[in-house]
């Protein structure tokens, strides 16, 4: 080989050896990704990832319990970790539900097996049916239908804006009893935006239209919530409270079906009206009937209904399913001396039991639509809110296990200075507090779960009934009437852009007190008779027998 092919080779080497770019560039680019890899670290959101985790060491380091079992500081950091995640939503709260079936066994509160089992019991089962229904609802219009009806019983003749809006608001009522709050939410808004459709641009609307229109939008927020508090199934608040009673004691007779309908629907149907009447004195001005009876009439309405055509065989069997699973919710535990029908099976069928039977229903029944195909598919279902479904099991989680640690008498023990406290000084309190942390706390279900096991200590240190306390503070949670982001049902009707906050506050106000007030007197009266708390001392008593770990 030549010299010269000998040189040619090594410089053909080194320049393979060679950078592509400088070897100054190479390290200064280098530094640049470590800093920006450094400052993509240094988050908020990071942070507050941070932060459950050392909560929960620092308090299992520095926190010592007096006259308490070790497991209870354990518990206590658990709750601390979830709690921060849940408030900050460092994670998706979904994901955050999820953390007890491995923080549990991970610091010796339980094993994975019982905390497993919080995540899927008959309130579990009784949202998966009732949600699977409301999709089978949303399917095949049956809500548009019923609302353009209900709307046109309502709207009067001439037009009367006061009664339209009242025709709104009980309808939107109806379908929230039935639906979650943000499922009536998202199906009730198109119903608001067709009516506002008619009326003109708001930059050329007269300042009664405005207002009017501002009213249908509100109509439907603030419908929603209300409307929920009246069934066990209209929001998840009422189903966190009724799992929790069942889990904290066990040995109590739990709050069926009829039961709290029997209390939830009088609140919310006073609530309604009072939320009716603030709302007209506020934006239903003089003439407004006259302003928009060139926009809405009935023939508008009986227009759109007529495009719906005749109601379909499908339609025709969601709405039967619809009312059986009504009927025999009503009717399987009338009251004690009039056993329904859940007698005939020893009373070992729930509430969840028989919304379980009714979604099945749905995937047996033919649409008559095309051959072959159901009322519903298992492609429909998967829009179903596991996100509600994760966080009631995560509630029911650590609701056993503060019970289980040994937390719970800590509790106790820590308030006792309020067992002298009157009552009536205390369920308004209470609903206070949980109305304006609710604000707060995008999540009405996280709230309640923060709130309800609390409120049942401090009732059992106050020798009062836990119900008592725990009825209206779960309820309360609903009442995030103010911002915008309280709620996503609140989300639903701000993306709209026909209100502000402004408008929120303005009604938001007096309505949260409205609430307030309605509870505070409800409570004591029909509630007492309803839940059975009039013997405070028996309840004492039953209280401290010993209750499932």
């Amino acid at each position: 080989m030549s010299g010269e092919q000998t040189g040619s080779m090594e410089e053909q080497q080194k320049g393979m050896k060679a950078p592509l770019l400088p070897v100054q560039d190479s390290a200064s680019h280098s530094s640049n990704q470590q800093v920006m890899t450094l400052k993509s670290f240094l988050t908020l959101k990071n942070l507050y990832i941070i932060l459950g985790p050392l909560l929960s060491l620092l308090i299992c380091l520095l926190v010592k319990l007096k006259d308490a079992p070790a497991s209870s500081v354990k518990m206590l950091a658990v709750i601390a970790w979830v709690f921060a995640w849940w408030v900050t939503e460092a994670v998706p709260l979904p994901v955050t539900s999820l953390c007890p079936l491995f923080l549990f066994p991970l610091f010796g509160i339980g094993s994975a097996d019982s905390v497993a089992h919080s995540y899927m019991d008959d309130v579990i089962t009784l949202v998966l049916g009732s949600f699977i229904l409301a999709l089978a609802v949303e399917r095949y219009n049956v809500h548009r239908r019923l609302a353009l009806n209900v709307t046109l019983l309502f709207c009067g003749d001439p037009l009367n804006p006061a009664m339209l809006l009242m025709g709104l608001c009980a309808t939107t009522f109806f379908v929230s009893m039935w639906l979650h709050n943000v499922a009536a939410a998202v199906m009730m808004m198109p119903v608001a935006t067709g009516i506002l459709q008619r009326l003109p641009p708001p930059s050329e609307q007269s300042e009664a239209v405005n207002k009017f229109s501002r009213a249908v939008v509100l109509t439907v927020v603030y419908a929603t919530p209300i409307g929920g508090i009246s069934t066990l199934t209209g929001t998840g608040v009422n189903l966190i409270l009724i799992g929790m009673w069942k889990s904290l004691v066990p040995g109590a007779k739990p709050i069926s079906f009829s039961t709290w309908f029997f209390y939830g629907f009088p609140v919310a149907a006073v609530l309604l009206i009072a939320f009716w009447c603030i709302m007209c004195s506020l934006y239903v001005q003089k003439g407004s009937a006259r302003a928009l009876s060139a926009y809405l009439e009935k023939a508008h309405l009986r227009r759109d209904l007529e495009a719906l055509g005749p109601m379909s065989f499908a339609e025709k069997m969601v709405l039967s399913v619809f009312g059986l699973l009504i009927l025999l919710w009503m009717t399987r535990n009338i009251t004690d001396d009039i056993p329904g029908w859940g007698s005939l099976f020893n009373n070992l069928v729930g509430d969840g039991s028989v919304s379980v039977l009714v979604a099945v229903l749905l995937f047996i029944i033919p649409n008559m639509k095309q051959e072959g195909e159901k009322l519903m598919s298992w492609n429909e279902c998967k829009k179903l809110p596991w996100n509600l479904i994760l966080l009631l099991g995560a509630g029911f989680a650590l609701a056993d296990g503060v019970q289980s640690s040994g937390l719970a008498d800590v509790f106790s023990r820590a308030i006792d200075f309020l067992e002298d406290a009157p009552f009536w000084a205390i369920a308004p309190a209470v609903s206070l507090i949980s109305s304006i942390i609710t604000e707060f706390i995008t999540s009405n279900d996280a709230t309640a779960t923060l709130i309800v096991p609390l409120l049942y200590h401090i009732a059992r240190t106050m020798h009062v009934h836990p119900l008592l306390l725990m009825v209206p503070g779960a309820i309360a949670t609903e009442f995030a009437f103010w911002l915008p982001t309280s709620t996503p049902s609140n989300v639903v009707g701000f993306a709209t852009g026909h209100i502000e906050i402004k408008d929120m506050l303005k009604l938001g106000v007096p309505l949260k007190v409205a609430g307030i007030v309605v509870l505070s007197i409800l409570m004591p009266t029909l509630g007492s008779v309803v839940f059975g708390t009039n013997d405070g001392t028996q309840w004492v008593t039953q209280a401290k027998a010993p209750i499932r770990t």
